[in-house]
């Protein structure tokens, strides 16, 4: 056989295809395989050669008993690290090399999915080119891949958790015996079939069924996606000689399986379903490295979310509290969008809004009416407890009575596994309030009217999200919407609520009233002043700014630019801090850097609707920021160090699926508008190169100073309007009282030494009476004293400013030299 596959082959190919046709036809099957073999090795090294491939294509019509290995073989030719062609060149001699593989496949009845799912997607990619060939061949590998593996013995088929990664390994070792149960590798073959994110009708009937006959199958469910869920991203061993090299949790086997068992868990009746399918959602959609929006398993994100937006029944507010939450830390684009249509398929079979159907589903998490869960430890009990404006703390009560903060010593080493999952709760708790802050600020921002008996239900009598609602500031009224609406503080009354205003008037909630949220935006100025002083008389906090929220209305500039705002525009910030802020808002969009499409970005963020409104009614808005690279040359990344701003535009749609369209800012309505620019300006606020004392100090590089002085010093916004307003209520109370004063746009300080002025909008400093620049670095700056800030929202910067004033008041007592040497030069 050796001179038909060398030399008397290469004879038979010079002297033509008739000749070739003669050698093959004179072969037995074993003899024809073995040149098959031979020429595919030929058509990998020499693309160019038309006879050697029309012999190869004859050959891939025929059966010649091909062996799983010989498969193995042809496949490991074409993709992986031993490939014998180049990718370029397997792209355009795709029609000669991949029919025999497809032939061999079929014969065999076992190859690597991996790979002929690789060769499946390039024919997709190819069908541009020539339609009915790609096609064909794209078909041929769908149908393969659909194929069950035989199963031999009962033993796993190597594509089922295979060891190209970490996972398949690691499931095979932990659950050995669990694997080889009756009935198992049916039902994981089923689900190793599932290659989208979304099954089918049969597909389900049929894994259904498989379910109910594998012993222990829910059990082999729920061990596989928790394993899963604890998957470190790592290499795998991908053989697309196009994929993006990024770490994931498994590869593509792998990955259909776990897709598969995530929609197989859907038929299993236990409480851990949901918990469990959110938890590989969250895993798998938090962005590599624990940010970002490259998530570590795209593919399982989507899956995943698509199975919680199936759920129905019972398990409906759950999974919409699993889709709500999960935006907290999911950013990829795709992903996100599965989880808003996710949330509002739940929501309309529920016949509820997706916000409705969340505040139905808030868990309690054990806490009792008072927000405290008590766990006994032996002789102590652990006490977790959430306290308003939403202060989550753990504390243990000795058998005296006597409350300790940490964990006695006898706990520690007695009840140490009780202890770990006390702290576990502590940990599941902080995460509920942020995701409830979150929710009421979006809710805040949307205007969303509550009937009472909702309100009293599932925001001020709710074990939870109570702590947060009793901080915040209502609205009552008893008539239409546009009616007359009173404001107040919840106070209990008998077995009902009460509002409670500034002034000690109390207004009852009754049964046919309505409440919302108040925002500055709709009180009057003398309403709001009122209330502002009367939270800092108490010193009362909120779980987040509302009281002392910006508001932001139109302007004339802003009547006269019509469709856009200039308003924030031509500012230099700094890019990473300034992306983070967007992404922890919402604002997604592509990277600024030096590459492809990296000179401009659109932050895009569509704002709340009100959480009354059907899914598919109401007008939806959304925000558009631009923003532009500012050149300083490549760093070794290419991610951008600076970037500029530029417009605010707005756009509408009709319900949830209309297109956009670009809007008037006169037809914005004033909670979208307003919330929107807030956002912008706390990017500018923050991130802007004014608000860094350190930019004048990097020696020759002194570009923008020009921008820098013009906004250290330049005029207020309207966050740092509220901050002097609230400097203004703050300052009697210190002890510098007798030596601060409050101009237009600083805090002046009379010190021993010096007089200073303090600027309110960046917290930049400069020194009379030259006004020249003083340098105080916040890490230096710590004393504020024992005064109580009603809101630290602003970047931390209305502390710092109170700090430094504090510091420079005693200038004759600073000890250090990077200040002094400053002061005592000027």
């Amino acid at each position: 056989m050796v001179g038909i596959t060398g030399s008397g082959l290469n004879e038979a190919l010079a002297k033509g295809p008739e000749v070739v046709g003669e050698l093959i036809g004179s072969l037995d099957t074993a003899g024809r395989r073995e040149v098959a073999l031979a020429l595919h090795r030929r058509v990998c090294g020499r693309p160019d050669e038309e006879p050697v491939k029309a012999a190869l294509a004859v050959l891939a019509g025929q059966e010649l008993g091909w062996s799983v290995a010989e498969v193995d073989l042809l496949l490991a030719r074409l993709l992986g690290r031993d490939a014998e062609v180049a990718p370029h060149e397997l792209r355009k001699s795709f029609l000669a090399l991949v029919p025999i593989v497809l032939t061999a496949a079929d014969e065999a009845g076992d190859f690597d999915r991996s790979r002929v799912r690789v060769l499946r997607d390039m024919a997709e990619s190819l069908r541009v080119y020539r339609q009915d060939e790609f096609s064909l061949l794209r078909d041929r590998m769908g149908v393969l891949l659909r194929r069950e593996a035989l199963v031999d013995g009962g033993l796993l088929p190597r594509h089922i958790l295979d060891r190209n990664d970490d996972y398949g390994p690691a499931m095979r070792t932990a659950h050995a015996e669990l694997l080889t149960r009756p009935g198992m590798t049916e039902l994981l073959a089923h689900c190793a079939l599932m290659d989208r994110p979304r099954a089918t009708r049969a597909w389900r009937r049929e894994s259904a069924a498989r379910l109910a006959r594998a012993e222990a199958g829910a059990e082999a469910v729920r061990r596989l996606l928790e394993g899963i869920a604890a998957q470190p991203e790592h290499w795998v061993n991908d053989p697309d000689p196009y994929g993006m090299g990024a770490p994931t949790l498994a590869d593509r086997a792998n990955t259909c399986l776990v897709r598969g068992l995530l929609w197989a868990a859907l038929d299993v009746d236990a409480d851990w379903v949901v918990p469990l399918v959110g938890a590989v959602a969250l895993h798998a959609g938090t962005g590599l490295g624990g940010s970002g929006g490259f998530c570590r398993s795209q593919p399982l994100a989507t899956t995943a979310v698509a199975v919680l937006g199936a759920c129905e029944g019972a398990r409906a507010e759950e999974a919409a509290q699993w889709l709500g939450r999960l935006p907290k830390k999911v950013k990829n684009r795709t992903v996100t969008k599965g989880i808003v249509k996710a949330l509002e398929a739940v929501a309309a079979r529920s016949g509820l809004t997706p916000s409705m159907l969340r505040e139905r589903g808030v868990a309690s998490l054990g806490l009792d009416g008072r927000g405290v869960r008590e766990v006994p430890l032996g002789a102590y009990t652990a006490e977790l407890s959430v306290r308003e404006p939403g202060t989550v703390a753990l504390s243990f009560r000795g058998p005296e009575g006597r409350l300790l903060k940490t964990a006695p010593k006898e706990v520690r080493e007695a009840r140490a596994e009780e202890l770990k999952e006390v702290r576990a709760a502590l940990k599941e708790l902080k995460g509920l309030v942020a995701a409830e802050r979150s929710r009421l600020e979006e809710h805040l921002a949307a205007g969303t009217v509550w009937a009472a008996e909702d309100w009293q239900r599932y925001y001020v009598d709710h074990p939870v999200t109570g702590a947060l609602a009793r901080a915040l500031l209502w609205e009552i009224t008893e008539g239409p919407a546009d009616g007359g609406w009173t404001a107040g503080v919840p106070e209990r009354a008998g077995g009902g609520w009460t509002l409670a205003g500034y002034d000690g008037t109390a207004c009852p909630v009754g049964p046919g009233a309505r409440l919302r949220l108040w925002h500055p935006l709709r009180a009057g100025g003398e309403e709001v002043a009122e209330w502002r002083a009367a939270l800092a008389e108490r010193e009362e906090r909120q779980p987040f700014k509302q009281v002392f929220r910006e508001a932001y209305p139109l302007t004339p500039a802003e009547l006269t630019t019509g469709s856009y705002s200039n308003r924030f525009a031509g500012h230099v910030l700094r890019y990473g801090q300034a992306r983070a802020l967007m992404a922890e808002r919402g604002w997604a969009g592509n990277h600024l850097g030096y590459f492809s499409d990296g000179w401009s970005s659109e932050l895009v963020k569509e704002l709340p609707v009100p959480g009354e409104l059907p899914a598919g009614e109401g007008t939806r808005w959304r925000a558009r920021f631009f923003v532009e690279l500012v050149d300083e040359g490549a760093r070794g990344d290419g991610v951008a160090r600076l970037c500029s701003t530029d417009q605010v535009r707005f756009e509408r749609r009709a319900g949830a699926r209309g297109a956009w369209a670009a809007a008037a800012l006169t037809d914005v309505p004033a909670l979208v508008l307003s919330e929107a620019l807030r956002d912008v300006d706390l990017f500018v606020g923050v991130a802007s190169i004014g608000a860094d004392p350190r930019w004048r100090d990097r020696g020759e590089d002194r570009a923008y100073d020009g921008y820098w002085e013009s906004w250290s010093f330049g005029e207020l916004t309207e966050s740092a309007r509220i901050r002097r307003e609230t400097l203004a209520r703050l300052l009697p109370r210190t002890r510098i009282a007798d030596r601060v004063e409050l101009t237009d746009r600083f805090l002046r300080v009379r010190g021993e030494l010096r007089a200073y002025r303090i600027h309110l909008g960046s917290g930049n400093v400069l020194m009379e009476p030259d006004d020249t620049y003083l340098c105080v670095v916040e890490d230096r700056v710590r004393d504020r004293g024992k005064v109580f800030l009603p809101f630290e929202e602003d970047g931390g910067l209305l502390s710092v400013i109170l700090s430094k004033a504090l510091l420079l008041a005693a200038d004759d007592r600073i000890t250090d030299t990077t200040i002094t040497s400053q002061i005592r030069r000027g």
